[in-house]
């Protein structure tokens, strides 16, 4: 089996051969792989991506189970990135994934390299890191998106894609531009979110009883129907800016010649 060609036919065969080798070389790293992270990472992996690093510290737990792809009933415990990286060889042993069970912080900002992604994907929920991810991911050459709040919605019709400044009727939104606006921070460009304006009311009791490596001040419910549509809406972000990028130069070359 020629892995390569017979898995990402239909996907050539739909962006053609040039599209497919450019999807191939560039290098993603996404931070956070719980309900969004997961399926933007399986997305890009499914779509061609072959370089890619996953970042987060912690480990599946059994409430993960309702939404994080890697989480099922035997891989409770493990690393969440380690199961990831498992599930992702299976689909195309080719790729080179690099699995780190480490923290994104201010602190630990040097660790990972950021200079070298052509894509950086941010999926993580503390509002502090969050912070220091987009302003250190925008002085970068890299192509940055990132997902606001993915709890407490239903709908999936009305999940949206828009510019950071932009985005209205999400608390995490609006709790990034705050601190941000209070630190005198300001990105060095522009960059795309995924966010919904919907905002329910948990209405079932929450137990609190998870232990996690990663200490949450509020816990808030969750859907997988959501989780995954924010996911694998970056996951499109990235894949039509690559195939963009690729019929803007061959039109801009047949004007040329």
């Amino acid at each position: 089996m020629n892995v390569d060609k017979d898995i990402f036919m239909r996907a050539e065969l739909l962006l053609g051969s040039d599209v497919m080798e450019q999807i191939a070389s560039k290098r993603v790293i996404v931070f956070g792989v719980g309900g969004v992270g997961s399926w933007c990472v399986e997305c890009l992996v499914r779509s061609g991506i072959r370089r890619l690093t996953i970042v987060d510290c912690d480990k599946v737990c059994a409430s993960n189970v309702n939404r994080q792809l890697m989480a099922t009933t035997k891989t409770i415990g493990r690393a969440k990135v380690e199961a990831l990286k498992e599930r992702l060889l299976e689909i195309n042993p080719n790729c080179e994934i690099t699995a780190l069970q480490k923290m994104y912080s201010e602190e630990t900002h040097e660790e990972f390299g950021l200079d070298q992604y052509d894509y950086i994907i941010d999926c993580i929920d503390s509002l502090k890191d969050k912070v220091s991810l987009i302003m250190r991911s925008c002085e970068t050459h890299a192509v940055f998106f990132s997902s606001m709040g993915a709890a407490l919605k239903m709908d999936p019709t009305k999940i949206q894609v828009a510019e950071f400044w932009k985005v209205r009727g999400c608390p995490l939104g609006s709790a990034l531009r705050k601190r941000m606006k209070k630190s005198g921070l300001k990105p060095a460009h522009k960059f795309k979110c995924v966010y919904s304006e919907e905002l329910l009311e948990n209405r079932g009791s929450n137990p609190n009883s998870e232990t996690n490596l990663i200490v949450k001040a509020q816990i808030n419910g969750s859907m997988a129907h959501i989780t995954s549509i924010f996911g694998l809406t970056i996951a499109g972000l990235v894949l039509n800016d690559i195939y963009r990028k690729v019929v803007n130069e061959e039109n801009i070359e047949k004007v040329e010649s």
